[in-house]
């Protein structure tokens, strides 16, 4: 079943389009991940979804529905915010339930779906506490309890952890996923982060400049990105792309074999390993503690190299190089995939 299609769907503001004609089938009880640098068109899609705003052009569908000219208040989705939205003069009780209260929805099935969620998300105790008299991710807590408690079948996030710290942000990403798959629910996440995209999404949909880039699984644009702009977007060091002259990396003597059509090479830092047939010179390196980051120079270019942070090199100094040919990524003149 698919929880959310998109038909040649379109927005624009005067002279400005944030999204171009656009299709898009997400499945259901999956948790599917709107990923792209900041102006590429992922919070206007999620708020097309919403309702919140009207698409210029084409048709939305929630579960096979037609929601294109429907209010948010009936299209039965939930919301979580990047400000959580609480209010501050209420309980953390109070704010879980208020759009049931709005919606008058019974006493007897309100105090029900509020015993479950606050059991769900570890927030029993907290209940009778005000917004302010909680951490950064109990806040998150309970605007998720918020939305849960609403019992819809597609729960939409924007952003939702964006403002916890590092440490935090990974556990309520664990959190935020197992909670998904315990219950089944049908997610659209957005975020300009790959990191949480990569490890929470069963589908990632990457954006960039209102058009669509990818759709696929976090491991298939890792391994096969579609485009140039893909394979440097994705991975925790930005892929190599090389140039081509003829057969050989420009600069170097090093020869491959590229297809028909090949002007660039892309190779990632992790797929490199020291020691192989190619002598390179250090240029510069940066240690991460378990990592070192090497970069080495391929006649004019530079190629990242991720390696083990035990290895001491100088910079300068002479490092042989080696990768597997089946870790070669192709690129034509317009940037797609080979």
């Amino acid at each position: 079943m698919t929880a959310v299609t998109f038909e040649n769907v379109t927005k624009q503001w005067d002279s400005t389009t944030a999204l171009y004609p656009t299709n898009l089938s997400l499945a259901a009880g999956q948790f599917s991940v709107l990923l792209g640098p900041s102006g590429c068109g992922k919070t206007t899609t999620l708020r097309l979804i919403s309702g919140l705003e009207t698409p210029s052009a084409g048709k939305i569908s929630i579960f096979g529905q037609d929601v294109t000219h429907i209010a948010p208040s009936h299209r039965g989705v939930s919301m979580v915010f990047q400000n959580y939205a609480l209010f501050p003069h209420l309980t953390v009780a109070e704010n879980i339930v208020f759009g049931l209260r709005v919606r008058g929805v019974s006493k007897s099935v309100m105090a029900d779906r509020l015993k479950h969620v606050l059991d769900l998300l570890s927030l029993s105790k907290y209940s009778e506490r005000k917004p302010g008299q909680l951490s950064g991710g109990q806040q998150q807590r309970v605007a998720l309890a918020r939305a849960l408690v609403a019992d819809s079948k597609l729960c939409l996030m924007d952003e939702p952890l964006s403002n916890l710290d590092a440490q935090l942000r990974q556990e309520m990403r664990h959190e935020l996923r197992a909670l998904q798959q315990k219950l089944g629910l049908s997610v659209v996440y957005v975020t300009h982060d790959q990191t949480e995209a990569m490890s929470m999404a069963d589908r990632v949909v990457l954006l960039k400049d209102g058009h669509i880039q990818q759709v696929a699984t976090p491991y298939e644009i890792y391994q096969s990105p579609a485009s140039l702009f893909v394979a440097q977007f994705i991975g925790s060091s930005r892929m190599n792309i090389l140039k081509l002259d003829g057969n050989r990396i420009a600069g170097t003597q090093i020869v491959l074999n590229p297809p028909f059509g090949a002007v660039s090479v892309g190779l990632r830092p992790e797929d490199i390993r020291l020691g192989g047939p190619y002598e390179m010179s250090v240029s510069h390196t940066e240690f991460t503690g378990a990592d070192l980051l090497l970069h080495a120079r391929a006649g004019d270019q530079l190629l990242a190299v991720r390696a083990d942070g035990k290895h001491v090199l100088d910079e300068q100094s002479q490092v042989s190089l080696g990768w597997d040919p089946l870790h070669l990524h192709w690129f034509d003149a317009n940037g797609m995939r080979i």
